[in-house]
């Protein structure tokens, strides 16, 4: 009795839906054409508004039983490659009524645009023209380019100019950018001769309009040090924007925690033990509405002769750093801040890092390694986040 109350009651609603369609929409009486396209006759026109009704109909009926928006408490996962890496993203108590589709359609596009502007591998991107244009005049930039590079000034100014993005050529010469790997180690000669062309203070912002400039013609800007971390905020933000307060999004390592996972409790993140040929953890940390990233030297490097090249270059000796830090965490409210002051901290060293984190507030995570094993060091700020 109910259940067929119920439909009556949709049959109703769709029909009125379907009256309102009849009568505001206007039904041609004759073939045109319009760029290239016949229109639909009259015949064909009734033939399909007859689809149309069954098809509303059916609408209304199948959202009482499968629908393909979100209403349960399963987990929503999505994840995919991006930004020569993976991402992942999950959703807990998904109830707002968006579809599975959008939701997914809406993260690929904000990665993708964030790769077309800040990409040193696609040469269309907008930060590779920018790298080619050997032009010293304001460039009119993407709110996207515009905050990153505004962020990454910041940061470089923070740690005394540790924190680079202008090190492209220094990058290109060791071979960790798009160019290929060389065989030999780069000459003292040809560091000094990229050297002069980094350097962060050359590079500048303007507001308004968005806009960067170069006062060195041959300046060259490598982001991957922090646009993984912005590109996690922004999937964060459009989350936030759905009213999704429970997720954790998550792109190459780089992570933001909002609200708490599955079991109701804060988010569990393992930070890895700095082994470059094995895989195991260090400690984990419970994070709600915060972002964490680590940056490490023990992943991405090559050997020479018995030597081992980190992909983390000093951008004052132009060579890649030497000291015994091997990783550095970083717990903050922004990814992409988190992202660039894992680096700084890394690139500064196991003794002035620490006292610049410990200055600045930062919570961090310090790992060295030595042939007596992993070594670990917190700031005050790090302790408050717990080990499960």
């Amino acid at each position: 009795m109910l259940s067929g109350l119920k439909f009556s009651l949709m049959i109703l609603v769709a029909s009125i839906v379907i009256g309102k369609f009849l009568d505001e929409f206007h039904v041609p009486r004759s073939v045109r054409r319009s760029e290239g396209r016949h229109l639909m006759t009259y015949h064909f026109f009734m033939n399909r508004v007859c689809l149309s009704l069954c098809f509303l109909v059916s609408v209304f009926v199948s959202l009482t039983s499968c629908s393909s928006f979100v209403h349960d408490e399963t987990p929503l996962k999505f994840s995919g490659s991006t930004m020569g890496t993976t991402y992942a993203v999950t959703i807990v108590d998904p109830s707002l009524q968006t579809s599975r589709s959008t939701i997914h359609m809406q993260i690929e596009q904000i990665l993708a645009r964030i790769t077309m502007s800040m990409s040193t591998y696609h040469t269309d991107s907008e930060l590779s023209q920018f790298n080619r244009n050997q032009t010293t005049q304001w460039v009119s930039v993407s709110p996207d380019l515009h905050r990153v590079v505004q962020e990454a000034l910041q940061v470089g100014e923070l740690s005394s100019g540790a924190f680079d993005v202008s090190i492209g050529p220094l990058v290109d010469l060791w071979g960790f950018g798009p160019s290929a790997r060389q065989d030999t180690i780069p000459s003292d000669e040809a560091i000094r001769a990229r050297l002069r062309a980094v350097g962060y203070a050359h590079l500048q912002v303007q507001d308004d309009p968005p806009a960067i400039r170069k006062t060195l013609p041959a300046l060259s800007i490598d982001l991957s040090a922090i646009a993984k971390g912005y590109a996690v905020d922004q999937v964060a933000e459009y989350l936030t924007s759905l009213q999704f307060t429970n997720y954790l999004v998550e792109i190459g390592g780089e992570l933001r925690a909002h609200g708490h996972n599955a079991q109701g409790n804060p988010w569990n993140v393992a930070i890895e033990q700095p082994m470059p040929r094995a895989r195991s953890i260090q400690r984990v940390v419970r994070l709600k509405n915060h972002s964490v990233a680590t940056s490490g030297d023990y992943r991405n490097f090559f050997e020479r002769d018995g030597m081992r090249f980190s992909h983390t270059l000093n951008p004052i000796t132009g060579k890649p750093v030497t000291h015994t830090l091997s990783s550095v965490t970083v717990i903050s409210e922004s990814s992409m801040k988190a992202d660039a002051l894992a680096t700084a901290l890394l690139v500064l060293g196991p003794v002035a890092g620490f006292a610049l984190a410990e200055q600045e507030q930062i919570a961090s995570l310090f790992l060295t390694i030595d042939k007596d094993g992993v070594h670990e060091k917190v700031t005050t700020g790090f302790t408050h986040f717990g080990e499960s």
